[in-house]
């Protein structure tokens, strides 16, 4: 028997879902699978379809929020999204979910988008016109193939960002939030492993990512001139000195 894994994000599994409906598969994704069109629920999938969300999609309401403790004066807040998947409906409950959650702060959520290196350049470029006081940065692949330039390009520009994946606080980003992906790839290999014994991908429930690390770089944040709050420092499931 054969498996498709697709570990690494939702559009790989659902090239693979259109490709085939008879090869089970396997994926990982950031995204809602049921928003995003990868199977129709969460307790049985039913199909050829199951996997893991490690919900990347769904914590920029939380991003935010260790943003606004980081700096409880700001009021400009901005989110650089993948321009080709900017009507993507995860992305537009994230979104959604900013928005909301930027009220209650009293302030302001800018969407800036991008789709290539240059792109990424000119969104920074107007986010230091806008007076953007904090970044996020969401969990789309394109940005998680260009890390060193969207983090070099945060540290010239002096934007205090929270990243989705610890990748990026590792290449010296401020902060990050999100799930573990070394136990998202182990989880999707378990599921793979359970299918090649025979269990039916579509009564295999979606595994819903449970654990998630907050990861500051302190050395990043001296560079800023930013004195992370001891509640934050308390937080962290990582220091990075």
């Amino acid at each position: 028997m054969a498996v498709l894994a697709a570990p690494a994000e939702g559009p790989a599994a659902l090239a693979a879902k259109a490709a085939t409906a008879t090869i089970p598969i396997i994926f990982g994704t950031g995204a809602d699978p049921v928003l995003s069109g990868l199977v129709p629920r969460l307790n049985r999938p039913g199909g050829n379809v199951t996997g893991i969300t490690s919900m990347n999609t769904e914590l920029a309401g939380k991003r935010l929020g260790l943003m606004h403790e980081l700096l409880p004066q700001a009021t400009r807040f901005a989110i650089l999204v993948m321009s080709t998947g900017f009507s993507y409906a995860p992305t537009d409950a994230a979104i959604e979910e900013l928005r909301a959650a930027i009220s209650n702060i009293g302030g302001q959520i800018e969407i800036l988008t991008a789709g290539s290196n240059r792109e990424i350049e000119t969104a920074f470029a107007d986010l230091v016109q806008k007076g953007i006081q904090g970044l996020l940065i969401s969990p789309d692949p394109l940005f998680g193939s260009r890390v060193v330039q969207i983090v070099t390009l945060a540290t010239r520009h002096a934007v205090p960002a929270i990243y989705p994946t610890r990748m990026y606080a590792e290449a010296g980003g401020l902060m990050s939030y999100g799930s573990n992906f070394t136990e998202l790839h182990r989880q999707v290999g378990i599921y793979s492993g359970r299918v090649l014994k025979g269990e039916k991908p579509g009564d295999i429930p979606i595994l819903r990512a449970a654990k998630f690390e907050f990861i500051i770089n302190l050395a990043t944040a001296r560079a800023f001139g930013i004195t992370i709050p001891s509640t934050l420092l308390a937080l962290a499931d990582e220091i990075i000195e």
